[in-house]
């Protein structure tokens, strides 16, 4: 390997790579080798420590090949294990099934392990026509394992996401390991951004009408900001269709915290390392601003080059300090046949 790009992400999307391989390094991946193999999976390892240990950066098969015999090179680009999920199509609604128990079937087809934590509700009861109606309708050839896995997460508020030859299945979890401070010395390019119109006070609504309780919902979040000039708030209206009270009031939760983590956005580049995860939490120091907080890591891009070193480029985001509050359940129409 001469040089590669690895991309992490926590945006319920498979983390791609890019490798450049040197044709004659190894008899057995030559020219021959990546015009006809079919079947290619490549694990990139990154060791800090002269070779003493290695850190998996990513695991996954190869989507491309771009050959050019007359540098000698081969570069392969691909993703990690969540390919097989994205391109499996479904019919199956699984209705009787909890979203812990799919998550491990779907896991065993695609020889994955499974670090799920046990659910108790038939995934029917969530459903309420509407994924049955996305799975067997016209369109059902456009349903992916992956889509159903996304759609049970956000059903249960979980996280799900696949790390080397591992399906995580599970709340979001606590991030790992002591926060990792950064410096504006510490890196070689600093970008802050601020949205102004997330740092209002803002209202998310949720409407829905329930078939088959035959009421209509309407569930509010809102949030106010640290320093409000008072005035209207930004709001955000939603539709979803055959919703629960509850399931209107935390979905308009968590819409509203992802509008939120928005409001603060850091971008940097700094010398590579192995420790940051998408999933971790970075503590930015220094600045003499209101940008000295606390942040999400949501992507990060790791570039190795044979000549240029180790970098790698985070992006991280996180709202201002808030309050938030909801109020109780607000049927706005009800009618029983």
């Amino acid at each position: 390997m001469t040089d590669a790009d690895i991309a992490s992400t926590n945006h319920y999307a498979a983390d791609r790579f890019s490798v450049d391989v040197a044709l004659g390094a190894d008899p057995q991946l030559g020219p021959a080798f990546w015009a006809s193999e079919s079947d290619i999976s490549v694990e990139v390892q990154m060791s800090l420590d002269g070779g003493a240990s290695f850190t998996s950066l990513i695991e996954g098969a190869v989507d491309t090949v771009d050959l050019d015999p007359i540098i000698g090179t081969a570069r392969v680009a691909g993703r990690d294990r969540t390919a097989a999920l994205i391109e499996t199509r479904t019919q199956e609604t699984f209705a009787n099934r909890t979203s812990s128990e799919i998550a491990q079937i779907l896991a065993a087809r695609h020889g994955l392990g499974a670090q799920v934590k046990q659910t108790s509700t038939p995934v029917g009861r969530y459903y309420q026509d509407e994924h049955d109606r996305i799975t067997l309708d016209q369109f059902s050839r456009a349903t992916t394992e992956w889509d159903l896995l996304v759609f049970l997460a956000r059903q249960e508020s979980f996280d799900v996401f696949v790390r080397g030859s591992t399906l995580f299945f599970q709340p979001p979890s606590e991030p790992n390991g002591a926060i990792v401070v950064l410096r504006p010395v510490d890196c070689l390019d600093l970008r802050l951004e601020r949205a102004l119109t997330l740092a209002r006070d803002l209202e998310v609504t949720v409407k829905s009408w329930n078939s088959r309780q035959q009421n209509a919902f309407t569930q509010t979040a809102r949030s106010r900001a640290q320093k409000s000039l008072g005035g209207a708030p930004q709001r955000y209206v939603y539709v979803r269709p055959n919703l629960t009270s509850d399931q209107a009031l935390k979905l308009a939760q968590q819409i509203l915290t992802e509008l939120t983590r928005h409001e603060r956005v850091v971008a940097l580049t700094m010398p590579g390392e192995l420790v940051i995860t998408p999933r971790s939490l970075v503590g930015l120091q220094g600045t003499g601003t209101e940008f000295d907080q606390i942040y999400y890591v949501d992507h990060i891009e790791r570039s190795i080059r044979a000549e240029g070193g180790f970098v790698q480029h985070i992006r991280a985001k996180n709202m201002s300090p808030q309050s938030q509050a909801t109020p109780p359940a607000d049927i706005v129409a009800s009618v029983t046949g």
